[in-house]
């Protein structure tokens, strides 16, 4: 009896809170004002302004408001709970980094498997027991300062490393004694995306000036400048060492060469394009000398080969090549060929050993070659299967180095290479407690609507059947020359274990096929990357993967842009949308923080030109009145200084405003968070838990764990809920 009657009160308990989220949705109201722009004649409204002041009494009530409404819906959710601990479960397990060698010691990261960071260890050797370096997790107690780079000193006495807190992209960066582990008085404020380039007592960084109180996470960030900190010395003693007073919205990173003898200064006007410069520090030089010219192709300086430097670069090769420049005669024209342009992207160029890594994409997928410095081939790293690698770095006199292999089914395993031979041995292998045997990835190539074959990711459980009920997670991000990849994800184990389907295209605006494949999908041609999107989505329904009802779609940052233009142009198509930490706002991003970087790619509305085209698609301006959009859960922070919590905030009171249908549009704030970089591990369980709730529920579709275990139960994928 007393059995029975504990599985009919759960049973009243899990019918009730069902009910809960089905009733119908009253959003907080939000206030509107009569704020219209003219743009080059076009008047545009945009009456949610008000939610751009992140500090205001308003918009805290208004994101109070929102969140109530919000975690009231997701906690009606029935299966909310055993979706959080089936993923603590998966999540539960060892990671680690792959060692680095400095000097006597390896360093390496950690975590036991739920901890909020990851722990820095260093050991002497690698036989011999590992200590604590470095552990986040005491820097705060729930765990949200997180450590955003670390970099020892050329002589491997010091670590520098930097600290984040809530996400920010604000860092402070702090030293450590390596042989003591003494925490030094050295303090650096106001740096961000910069972290510390050693030269000798001391190091090279990039700061912002000090933001007025109340702007730090808003504020348009403008004139970055270098600086070099001598150990034991307050930061205003620190020396200016490069500023440009004529362009305040530059990007400007320092760099020294394995050898300390040049110092390379890296410029960027955004995301696209760059300009170097270097110093001869051995020679004693004062001024710089301009070694590529910017701003139309990118460099990058991999090292030097005594007075010459090697340089990866696009320029007159859309592919990558790497080259040879010598900073006294820097004229392209002089430049020679070390390693020539390939039909594939060459991704990168590491160094170690004496020897060049040079890492390509071949769809999407990574290939290694070994080269001599004068470019001369040696030896392709034969990798274990199709996926990603990365790691291949270290310092001359090294004689080996650590590489990590990843796929959609694999998580990281560290190998550890001999450069003589050629010889990957297997190093570290995750210990999990799930199988990842049971799950295959095909590569597909799918028409888009002008003809153009873009490939595609999908991941699912061997011999699952296609009838067009599988609840399916089309993910993508599409610009910025950025390369999607195969990776592993724990979270995604939770979605695919339930008989669901993870899709990835690489659209356009990626870098997966070169600078081509990126300008295809960038400025007047950014809709070619929604159009990709939407054709992989026809592509899984068409071909019963799933059907609309079960097909969610997904995208963080730019990614958010694509899901909101998606949305907005085909609402039918979707069941879910899933928009995180967005950029909607493509009017007015680039009045905020960083967002002036990103022009170079999306164009500015500051043009007239470039406004015609943006205003078609961004996604706050093309909401419409009446439209059944999809179920959708906008996600984002409020301390994101990288995409403005703003751009989500006006979005969801627009979408919530001109929605109309049974549908839930729901915003979920998270508070001390960011961008995503940093975030505590339980942050993400509790966000991804939340995300899948609403995506699987608002499918109709119910995930089944066997009895009290959260394990998965033997079922078939048809929905079980009665909603």
């Amino acid at each position: 009896m007393k059995g029975l009657r504990s599985a009919t009160l759960l049973s009243l308990t899990l019918t009730s809170t069902a009910l809960m989220a089905q009733q119908p949705i009253t959003y907080p109201t939000t206030q509107k004002t009569g704020q219209t722009d003219n743009y080059f004649g076009t008047p545009v409204a945009d009456p949610y302004r008000w939610l751009e002041n992140d500090t205001a009494a308003n918009t805290k009530a208004w994101v109070a408001a929102q969140n109530k409404v919000t975690f009231g819906y997701l906690s009606g959710i029935p299966f909310r709970q055993a979706v959080k601990k089936r993923l603590e479960q998966l999540w539960n397990y060892p990671k680690y980094s792959a060692p680095v060698q400095e000097g006597q010691y390896y360093f390496f990261s950690k975590n036991d498997g739920l901890q909020n960071q990851s722990v820095y260890y260093y050991q002497q050797g690698l036989n011999t027991q590992p200590e604590v370096f470095l552990d986040p997790n005491a820097l705060s107690p729930d765990g949200t300062v997180a450590v955003t780079s670390f970099s020892v000193s050329k002589d491997h006495k010091y670590v520098a490393y930097g600290t984040a807190a809530s996400g920010s992209d604000w860092n402070q960066l702090h030293v450590m004694e390596v042989a003591t582990k003494k925490l030094l008085t050295d303090k650096i404020d106001w740096v961000k995306f910069s972290g510390a380039a050693w030269k000798a007592d001391g190091f090279y960084y990039s700061r912002y000036d000090e933001p007025a109180k109340g702007t730090e996470l808003s504020k348009q960030n403008e004139f970055q400048k270098i600086y070099f900190h001598k150990l034991g010395t307050p930061q205003a003693q620190d020396v200016l060492v490069y500023e440009d007073k004529g362009h305040p919205l530059r990007y400007f990173g320092a760099g020294v060469t394995e050898d300390n003898r040049f110092l390379v200064i890296n410029i960027a006007e955004g995301t696209s394009g760059a300009e170097i410069l270097v110093q001869d520090l051995a020679a004693g030089q004062k001024d710089f000398t301009i070694l590529a010219k910017g701003f139309e192709h990118e460099y990058a300086v991999v090292d030097n080969v005594g007075d010459k430097l090697l340089l990866l670069t696009n320029y007159e090769a859309p592919n990558y090549r790497l080259v040879l420049v010598d900073p006294k005669n820097p004229d392209p024209k002089g430049w020679q060929n070390v390693i020539a342009e390939k039909p594939e992207l060459l991704e990168g160029v590491g160094t170690a050993g004496g020897k060049l890594f040079a890492q390509y994409l071949k769809d999407a997928s990574t290939r290694v070659y070994q080269h001599g410095y004068d470019g001369k081939p040696e030896r392709e790293i034969k990798l274990p299967g199709i996926g990603t690698a990365g790691g291949f770095y270290g310092e001359k006199t090294h004689k080996e180095l650590f590489y990590t292999f990843t796929s959609f089914t694999s998580p990281a395993t560290i190998y550890r290479y001999d450069i003589a031979t050629g010889k990957s041995e297997l190093y570290r292998k995750p210990e999990l407690k799930f199988d990842t045997e049971g799950y295959e990835t095909k590569q597909v190539f799918y028409p888009s609507k002008d003809g153009t074959k873009v490939p595609m990711f999908i991941v699912h459980k061997k011999g699952l059947k296609l009838d067009g009920t599988n609840p399916t997670y089309l993910y993508a991000y599409g610009g910025f020359n950025v390369n999607m990849t195969p990776g592993f994800s724990i979270a995604r184990m939770a979605w695919l274990e339930q008989g669901g389907i993870f899709a990835m295209p690489n659209l356009r605006g990626g870098g997966e096929y070169g600078e081509t494949w990126h300008k295809g999908g960038m400025l007047e041609k950014k809709q070619n990357v929604f159009d990709d999107f939407i054709a992989a989505a026809e592509y899984l329904v068409a071909n019963k993967y799933t059907a609309s009802d079960r097909l969610a779609i997904a995208g963080g940052s730019n990614g958010g842009l694509l899901v909101g233009a998606a949305m907005t142009q085909r609402p039918d198509l979707f069941a879910v949308a899933l928009p995180a930490v967005g950029v909607m706002d493509m009017l007015r991003y680039h009045k905020f923080t960083v967002g002036w970087g990103w022009a170079v790619e999306y164009g500015s509305s500051d043009k007239e030109d470039q406004f015609k085209y943006l205003v078609k698609y961004s996604p706050l301006h093309n909401l419409k009145e009446n439209v059944s959009y999809p179920a959708t859960l906008v996600t984002t922070a409020d301390h994101d200084d990288r995409v403005v919590p703003a751009h989500s905030f006006k979005f969801a009171a627009a979408l919530q405003e001109k929605h109309k249908g049974a549908s839930p549009v729901l915003i979920r704030i998270e508070t001390k968070a960011g961008h995503g970089a940093g975030k505590p591990t339980s942050k993400q369980i509790e966000e991804v838990a939340d995300v899948y709730s609403f995506a699987w529920y608002n499918m109709g579709f119910t995930p089944r764990y066997d009895g009290g275990n959260g394990k998965p139960a033997q079922t078939t994928n048809k929905a079980q809920t009665g909603k």
